[in-house]
């Protein structure tokens, strides 16, 4: 069965999204042009507000592979992926109450100068590497793992089966993408990243009402997945190699999630863009309104799409060649008399991946000037900063492009080298949270645990690819071809697994099968276990050598009743100074005209513990005094 391509309208549609981005990068150039200091670039100036940056969170996460990957998953695997709505509560409650006021505090543009703060120079020169090769080689950083063979290039393999051209969109998104973060920085980044999240919610509900309605209402599509098991939601199956249970959603995609969120540069960066950390933290809660409701959405319409194809699925009769094509097929099948919706829907896709794209580059930029730029040229002037910002910008564009159209041509060998967001992550995350939970970790053990997190990770993941886990741990739900004729043959057929090999080795069944969830959770855990015993064998780090802005103390939390076991619990860490009552007695606010990293450290090491900087008393909360300005 064959669907109509794209028409002078739909074109006119998606064209008109590249032109509205590429505005407002324009509009932010003219008027911040008399703001040419390199932190007004990257960071805004650290004056945004909370609802710009809701959006832009939620469309930079919420990438293309949710607009296409997570209604195919649905279709082809059933409602559980709705238990992420747990997931990402859980994520956001770590990132804004845990890892965020610690990253604010410390005044950091990069979140890896807090590795030097708290570690040293070797720890944040390693991590910093780490990200820009993760980034630069998955072409968009915050994508998630919501499926080991799914990455943000299927976008443009997906959209084949409409007409639209391959070369042409890469191009055209490496470019608008480029333009726009060069020209107005972080803040034309965030503002277009709040249209694009438009767009792409504006898109879902079209093809949510065109479909249900064609459906016969919302009782029939619920009638179909119920009958088509898409709504066994809850399996409480603890065994960690089944692909999709509510432990492995739950748990392992918080921990997933909280390596892209918590400690990710493109996260950490717009929050600490906020003028305050209250607005920080009601952007990130506000934020995950808006990942509930585009999950909701991508789930409804896996749902509503199974309905419409119960009968005839496209992908089993050969209408199209991988399940990556679903969505945009069932766009061009329901639209196809309505000319300029399908434009609509592209439009909507690809929202995602110009929002990701750009976080990506601007992420990237700061990461590569503030990590590695002023370490080697620390004495650049502010216009000559904000020049190589922009340089760098447009160096990252053109080789996520670049990345783009390799990964076009290279299919499934890089689409399976791109899970590395995972891998990645998890170690990531272990760091991070031994260097803020753990006022022990010593440099020598976050070093030891960074290395075996990543091994553990990088171990499992990649011997998941080689040896793909047992059909029976992901249990595909049938497909149907009774009522369509099929484009190779008169049969019905029904989704198989491939056999499995009989000389697959020993760990192929056990650790090489463990849901690709757990990844992440594997890399973190293995980088904090491993980096406290080394820390212990070489001599921990003493708590009142720690400057208590870099440490959260999350021992107050469960030992509440009782001042002298929290203080017992905080390894000499002096918390003591700062934790008061803000109403009462709100803290003195200094400023520093000094301005170097280890002014600051050393800062927070003197006499002055007792101090706040950055606490404004009047919000009763910390405002963004970068460290500049901080004694």
């Amino acid at each position: 069965m064959k669907v109509k391509k794209f028409v002078a309208w739909d074109y006119v549609v998606f064209a008109a999204l590249f032109l509205v981005s590429a505005s407002i990068g324009v509009f932010f150039a003219v008027k911040e042009r008399k703001k040419k200091t390199s932190k007004e670039f990257l960071v805004g100036g650290r004056q945004m507000t909370c609802g710009p940056i809701a959006f832009s969170l939620t469309s930079s996460f919420m990438s293309a592979v949710t607009v296409l990957g997570t209604p195919s998953e649905v279709y082809r695997y059933g409602a559980s992926f709705v238990l992420f709505f747990l997931s990402y509560a859980l994520v956001i409650v770590f990132t804004a109450e845990l890892f965020l006021p610690v990253f604010y505090r410390s005044g950091i543009t990069s979140t890896y100068e807090y590795l030097e703060l708290r570690f040293n120079k070797v720890v944040r020169l390693a991590a910093t590497l780490i990200y820009i090769v993760q980034t630069d080689h998955s072409f968009s950083v915050p994508t998630p793992m919501t499926y080991p063979h799914f990455t943000n290039h299927l976008v443009f393999f997906g959209f084949t089966v409409t007409g639209f051209d391959l070369w042409g969109s890469v191009v055209a998104t490496g470019m608008v993408c480029t333009f726009y973060c060069t020209l107005g920085g972080l803040k034309a980044v965030v503002w277009t990243d709040a249209f694009q999240m438009i767009v792409m919610v504006t898109g879902f509900v079209t093809v949510l009402i065109r479909g249900t309605t064609l459906n016969g209402g919302t009782t029939k599509v619920w009638e179909s997945a119920y009958e088509g098991s898409r709504l066994n939601i809850f399996d409480f199956d603890i065994d960690p190699l089944r692909r999709h249970t509510f432990w492995t959603i739950v748990i392992g995609g918080t921990f997933t999630w909280l390596g892209i969120y918590g400690v990710n540069q493109s996260t950490i960066q717009r929050c600490i863009s906020c003028k305050s950390e209250k607005h920080a933290k009601l952007a990130l809660y506000l934020n995950l309104l808006g990942l509930w409701t585009v999950l909701m959405c991508a789930v409804f319409c896996g749902l509503v799409m199974y309905s419409y194809y119960k009968s005839c699925d496209p992908w089993t009769a050969s209408f199209i060649s991988a399940p990556d094509q679903l969505m945009p097929y069932f766009v061009m099948d329901i639209f196809s008399s309505m000319p300029g919706v399908p434009g609509l829907f592209v439009a909507c896709a690809f929202s995602g991946t110009l929002s990701t794209v750009a976080a990506s580059i601007n992420a990237l930029a700061t990461v590569t000037f503030e990590d590695l730029v002023k370490k080697v040229f620390p004495n650049l002037s502010e216009k000559m900063s904000t020049w190589i910002s922009k340089g760098l910008c447009i160096l990252y564009g053109a080789l996520c492009t670049s990345m783009a159209a390799a990964a076009s041509l290279l299919g499934g060998v890089v689409q399976a080298s791109l899970s590395i967001h995972g891998m990645c992550g998890g170690p990531m995350l272990g760091l991070f949270t031994l260097g803020i939970v753990f006022p022990c970790a010593n440099w020598k053990g976050a070093t030891g645990g960074l290395l075996a997190g990543i091994t553990l990770a990088f171990w499992a993941g990649t011997g998941s690819f080689i040896y793909p886990a047992p059909p029976t741990k992901s249990l595909p739900l049938h497909l149907s071809t009774l009522n369509c004729t099929l484009a190779n043959s008169t049969e019905a057929l029904v989704t198989v697994a491939p056999t499995v090999t009989p000389d697959r080795p020993l760990l192929a069944d056990t650790w090489y099968s463990l849901s690709y969830l757990y990844f992440s959770a594997i890399g973190c855990l293995g980088c904090a276990i491993t980096g406290l015993l080394i820390s212990f064998i070489t001599g921990p780090t003493k708590g009142e050598d720690v400057p208590p802005v870099l440490i959260k103390p999350v021992c107050n939390l469960f030992c509440f009743w009782s001042e002298r076991l929290q203080a017992s619990l905080w390894c000499g860490v002096r918390h003591n100074s700062q934790e008061v009552d803000f109403e009462k007695n709100p803290p003195n606010v200094t400023a520093n005209k000094a301005g170097t990293d280890d002014t600051f450290k050393n800062s927070i090491n003197k006499e002055n513990k007792r101090q706040f900087p950055g606490y404004n008393p009047e919000e009763k909360s910390y405002t963004n005094i970068s460290r500049e300005s901080r004694l």
